[in-house]
């Protein structure tokens, strides 16, 4: 599974990167998070607002920073 946390620097990023940290424990997902900063990467999701995850290589959600709750359920989703 492909993980990817698009966002800026700043408070966001602590609290979406840790959030999809803990969802990728709990849920007993062997792989990398990455984190994008790359213009090109973004704009090639289509992502217009951060923070965003990318599942697969598909924007699960944008704009907003959800609960460690909230990313377990997507990443069971794409299990």
């Amino acid at each position: 599974m492909k993980i990817e946390v698009i966002e800026a620097i700043g408070k966001v990023r602590k609290t979406l990167f840790g959030n999809v940290l803990e969802a990728v424990r709990a849920c007993g997902i062997n792989g990398k998070v990455v984190v994008v900063r790359d213009i090109q990467t973004i704009l090639k999701y289509g992502v217009k607002s951060t923070p965003a995850l990318v599942i697969n290589g598909i924007v699960a959600f944008a704009g907003t920073s959800l609960p460690t709750e909230e990313i377990i359920k997507l990443l069971q989703k794409n299990l």
